[in-house]
This record gives structure tokens, C-alpha cells and sequence, in this order.
């Protein structure tokens, strides 16, 4: 039998070291290497005894549809494409107390309700706790199979007895198997009981729903690998202090990656917002400088946000740069090109941009309407109160037309705007474009900065200013 032998594997980012040290050099944490004894048992490839050989087929023969689990939430089933895959293994990572366990376990309440066999288990709470949420969510008579154990093996005997369809683990990190010396929670122990469960989804055919913790820069703790194993991870995003909530997929091998879900926290759990941009934004109130309407898209939806900006005389030495939903350094080049571009001095001023309801903004669409809420600030002149903005500006300050326009001036037009700022519309969209609402063109960034400048200095107000702009072109 060979002598085990032991390597150190960084708690942190996974990565496997030789010997110990203080620091771990792929990531840098301190104090994250933890010895880890392993035993080479496998056989060469060489001295292996040969089995049954590798069937290949090509790629011209018909395959199946995938079939779908539908949860009854449909906010849930648009990020997962449809529904629950059986056979698949999904990770769900977000902040604690955002509301992933109670999700999921609404999800597995509907599930039960509609005829699916579905499992519950916990390795955080007992199941006295679980009882009194699902009281508290109006599930109390479900049936819903429920556990509280944290040893994998039990684990797998339950659910090799049991048979659902559909099973939570709440959350991966508290499970641990006997197989290892290692610790719950860390990497080995992470990756080996994630490992197995993906191994019985594949193999029972039934979905398992891992929960994962995050850590202080939002990534799901643990070994990146996991995240490979599993064929989708979803993201629940949010700020405990705003009643939205944000389902968001990172990966997905069975739908989008790009697809959001939208919910609002209430007493009686997490309701879906089949109107995002309605609640995003409501409670505006009248216009004001340094804010503008964002037409945006988030996967197939049409998204409205209000994007507010700050520019305020610096209070030190170092102008301050601070971002609340949006990409710093996306900021810091729009802000090179109202320099550059249009003479617009952001010396000794701080500038604050935040995106309101918590939404993350990831698309460069809304580089118009973030320079057009900078300059309003700017200019202290607040931009027309019915009308929305997107387009992508270039560091020659031109602007440039963003995809599917149509969908957004659709939404637009639903929700009251009267009129769009954008870039030019292309000869193939032109038509369609203009009979939804009237565009106001930007060709580059000058013109819209001079607009938003001449309103201020003639005293004009919001709606004479760009209404008079918008008949002169």
C-alpha cells in the first residue's frame, strides 16, 4: 500500500502548495494554507486492466428537448431558462439573510404543491426553525420532506431512499464527509461533498440545489472548481437596507447567462416584480438636477432605472470618485472624455454616481445617460422629466447606437416617456424607431452637453429647453 502523502491547499483560492507557508502565493491571504493528506491509489494508465471502450457518435444525429421542472415562480424559472433540468446541479451564492433560503424554500413549496417529490435539507437550522419559516411563508401543510443533518453519508442514503425530484442543500459548506480529515467548510471537504452530490444528481436523475456561502468580495467561498462542476450558479444580489432583490445567473448550460429575476422582500417571504422598471422607478418626484432615466436591458427584459450624479466642490486636497451600481472605471473614462472632449473641468469637484433600487448596471448603453446625469449636476439644470436616454459613448466623444432599441422605447413609451436621447438610429431602424417615440439624435457627445449648458444659461426649464432643441432639429 503507498505511504499517504500531504500537500497544503489555500482555504481561500484552492490553489495546492507543497509546503507550508504564511502567505499564499496565488492569492494572497495570510494564514490560508492548510495541510490536506492524500494517497495515490490510482493506477498508470499503462498498468490499468482494459475495459469496455468509448462509444463516439457525430454530430448530425437528433437529440431531445430538455425537459423542464416548471417551479411556479416565474421569475425563478426566466433565470433558469425555462425551469429546473433533472439531473442538474445548481449553486446559489448571495449575502447572508438576503433571502436564499427563502426561495428556495418557496420554490420547493410550489414544486410539492404541484405533484413533485422534493427534499429539504438543512445543515444550518433545525428543523424547529425551518418549521416556523415555512409557517411564517404560509407552507406549513406542503408536503415537503425536511432534515437537518450535515454528514454527507446519511445524506445520500435519505435521498437514495427518498427519491425526489428535487432537492436544497442549505448550505454546502456545513456538510462534511468521513472520507476526509479535513474540516466542514474547507476546501477539501467543499469540493469532495459537492462532488458527490453532482455525482448522485447525474446519476438519480433528480436536481440538486446547493447553497453556498459568499465572502467579504462576494464570490461563492470555496474552490473555484466547484463552480465548474455544477451546470449553473446563480447570484442573489441586493442590499438588505431595499426591499428588491436580484436573481442573477453566471453561468447556465441549459439557458442564458445574461437573464435577471426580480423580487421584492415582504412579511410573508419574496414576491415576484413582473414590472421592474415600474418599481425601480418609483417615488421619483419632480426633476431635478443630476438625474436621468436609463432605457437598459437585462437579458430579454427591457429595464428603466434612474441613475443619479453628484458634482460637488472637494472637500480636501483628492478629489473623490465614488460609484454605487455601476463600474468605477467606466466612470473615470466618461468623465476623461467630458474633459477632453467637451471642456467640462471635474477639477477639485467630487462626483458621486449612484444607480437607484440597487440594480448593477453592467452594459456601456448607459455611458449616455451617465454623462447626461454628470452634466445636469454640473450645470445645476435638470434634465426633461419624460424622457429617457441610452447610448455608448466612444473616447473620440462620438456616441454610438446600443442594440435592440426598439424593446427599450417600447418600455419607454408603456411607462409614460414621452420622448428618447440617443444616438442616431440606423437607416434599417429609423422608421420603426421614431413611430414609438421621438428621438432626439446625438451625434457626439458635444451636442449633448452644449444643449444641457445653453438651457442653463438662458434659465430656460426641462421641458421648453430640450422641446425648443428638439424642433430646431
Amino acid at each position: 500500500m503507498p505511504k499517504p502523502s500531504s500537500c497544503f491547499v489555500c482555504q481561500s483560492c484552492g490553489s495546492v502548495h507543497g509546503k507550508w507557508a504564511g502567505r499564499c502565493d496565488s492569492c494572497g491571504e495570510w494564514n490560508a494554507l492548510v495541510e490536506e493528506v492524500t494517497s495515490h491509489n490510482e493506477k498508470p494508465a499503462h498498468k490499468r486492466k482494459k475495459g469496455r471502450s468509448l462509444d463516439f457518435i457525430d454530430l448530425g444525429g437528433e437529440s431531445k428537448a430538455v425537459p423542464r421542472l416548471k417551479t411556479g415562480i416565474a421569475e425563478l424559472d426566466r433565470v433558469t431558462g425555462g425551469g429546473l433540468v433533472p439531473g442538474s446541479a445548481i449553486l446559489v451564492g448571495g449575502d447572508p439573510g438576503i433571502g436564499k433560503s427563502t426561495l428556495l424554500l418557496q420554490a420547493t413549496g410550489k414544486l410539492a404543491a404541484a405533484g413533485f417529490k422534493t427534499a429539504y435539507i438543512s445543515g444550518e437550522e433545525s428543523t424547529g426553525q425551518v418549521r416556523r419559516r415555512a409557517k411564517r411563508l404560509g407552507m406549513s401543510h406542503t408536503p415537503v420532506s425536511l432534515a437537518a443533518e450535515t454528514s454527507l453519508g446519511p445524506i445520500i442514503d435519505g435521498l437514495m431512499a427518498e427519491k425526489p425530484d428535487v432537492v436544497i442543500i442549505d448550505s454546502i459548506q456545513t456538510l462534511w464527509t468521513d472520507q476526509l480529515g479535513a474540516a466542514p467548510g474547507t476546501v477539501a471537504q467543499v469540493r469532495a461533498c459537492s462532488q458527490e452530490l453532482t455525482r448522485f444528481a447525474k446519476k438519480r436523475g433528480c436536481c440538486v440545489i446547493l447553497v453556498g456561502h459568499v465572502t467579504k468580495d462576494g464570490q461563492i467561498a470555496g474552490p473555484r472548481v466547484v463552480e465548474h462542476m455544477v451546470d449553473a450558479v446563480l447570484y442573489f444580489e441586493g442590499d438588505r437596507a431595499h426591499q428588491f432583490r436580484i436573481l442573477r445567473a453566471h453561468k447556465n448550460r441549459f439557458g442564458p447567462t445574461d437573464e435577471i429575476g426580480v423580487f421584492e422582500m415582504r412579511e410573508t417571504g419574496l414576491s415576484e416584480v413582473p414590472n421592474p422598471s415600474a418599481l425601480f422607478l418609483d417615488g421619483r418626484g419632480e426633476a431635478s438636477s443630476g438625474a436621468a432615466v436609463f432605457a437598459g436591458l437585462e437579458g430579454t427584459r427591457p429595464v428603466l432605472t434612474e441613475i443619479q450624479a453628484l458634482v460637488a466642490p472637494a472637500a480636501f486636497g483628492t478629489p473623490r470618485r465614488a460609484v454605487v451600481g455601476w463600474d468605477s472605471g467606466r466612470l473615470a473614462m466618461v468623465l476623461a472624455v467630458l474633459e477632453a472632449r467637451c471642456g467640462v473641468s471635474f477639477a477639485g469637484k467630487d462626483v458621486y454616481l449612484n444607480v437607484a433600487g440597487g440594480l448593477r448596471i453592467n452594459e456601456p448603453a448607459a455611458d449616455l445617460a451617465v454623462a447626461a446625469a454628470i452634466a445636469s449636476s454640473a450645470f445645476d439644470m435638470p434634465l426633461p422629466p419624460d424622457t429617457v436616454i441610452f447610448g455608448e459613448i466612444s473616447l473620440s466623444g462620438d456616441v454610438r447606437p446600443v442594440g435592440r432599441a426598439a424593446a427599450r422605447l417600447k418600455e419607454a413609451a408603456k411607462l409614460g416617456f414621452k420622448q428618447a436621447i440617443s444616438a442616431q438610429p440606423t437607416k434599417s431602424s429609423t422608421k420603426n424607431d421614431n413611430t414609438i417615440l421621438p428621438i432626439i439624435a446625438m451625434k457626439a457627445l458635444p451636442d449633448l452637453i452644449s444643449r444641457v449648458e445653453a438651457s442653463s444659461e438662458h434659465g430656460l426649464n426641462a421641458d421648453s429647453a430640450w422641446g425648443n432643441a428638439n424642433k430646431a432639429a
